[in-house]
C-alpha cells in the first residue's frame, strides 16, 4: 500500500484551493481546497507510519471529493479532472481497504 495517491491529491487540493482563490476571490474554494488536501496528506502520513485510519481517511477524502465533483463536472474540465482524481483515488484505496480487511 502506498501513501503516494494521498500526498498528490493532497497537494493538487491545496494548490488548487489557493488557486481558486486567486482567481476568483472564492473563499470556498480555499477553505474546501485546504481542508480536503490536509485530509490526504493526514492519511498519506498515518499510511507511511503505518499508523491507523490512514486508508480510511484517504478513502473518506476520496468521497467528500468525488461528492462535490459530480455536479459541477459540466461547468469545465476543472470538475472533470476532480472527479476522474478522486474516484481514482477512491478505487485504489478502497480496493486497499477491501484487500486488508479480508486477509484478516
Amino acid at each position: 500500500m502506498s501513501a503516494v495517491p494521498a500526498y498528490a491529491v493532497g497537494a493538487l487540493c491545496i494548490t488548487g484551493g489557493f488557486t481558486g482563490y486567486l482567481r476568483t476571490r472564492s473563499l470556498p474554494s480555499l477553505i474546501a481546497g485546504i481542508g480536503v488536501g490536509v485530509l490526504y496528506i493526514w492519511s498519506a502520513e498515518q499510511i507511511k507510519r503505518g499508523a491507523p485510519n490512514g486508508i480510511e481517511g484517504a478513502l473518506g477524502a476520496s468521497a467528500l471529493l468525488l461528492m462535490s465533483s459530480l455536479p459541477r463536472v459540466t461547468k469545465g474540465p476543472v470538475p472533470i479532472v476532480l472527479a476522474l482524481t478522486s474516484a481514482s483515488a477512491g478505487a485504489y484505496y478502497g480496493k486497499t481497504l477491501y484487500d486488508l480487511r479480508n486477509l484478516a
